[in-house]
């Protein structure tokens, strides 16, 4: 296996792009492999990576369709019911908590 060749950010070469670059183009890597990693520095831990994908044998995002666009609003509703109190709380329930914030608020009853 042969290493990949590394960038410094903001330095690769024309014609490669990541992840999220792709995307904001409307594309996406299409199954082709990684081709080279972008490096940004950091201070106290170890460099942010990021792989790079060829622009030219990239392929056009799948369109939404009716029923997966149905399924992703039936997952991001079920992210909003709190386990706790089965109500819709309004916004996602964040995965710290695991519940809605009242839930977690609420002071918990000693055990007798």
């Amino acid at each position: 296996m042969t290493a990949l060749p590394v960038y410094r950010w903001r330095l690769a070469p024309e014609g490669l792009a990541t992840f999220r670059q792709l995307r904001a183009l409307g594309l996406r890597p299409g199954g082709q492999p990684v081709v080279a990693q972008l490096e940004r520095p950091r201070r106290r831990r170890g460099p942010l990576v990021a792989y790079l994908y060829r622009v030219d044998q990239a392929k056009p995002v799948r369109p939404m369709t009716p029923a997966k666009r149905a399924a992703l609003e039936r997952a991001n509703a079920a992210r909003q019911v709190c386990p706790e109190c089965r109500r819709d709380a309004g916004y996602r329930i964040p995965a710290s908590l695991g519940m809605c914030v009242p839930c977690a608020d609420a002071p918990t009853p000693l055990a007798s």
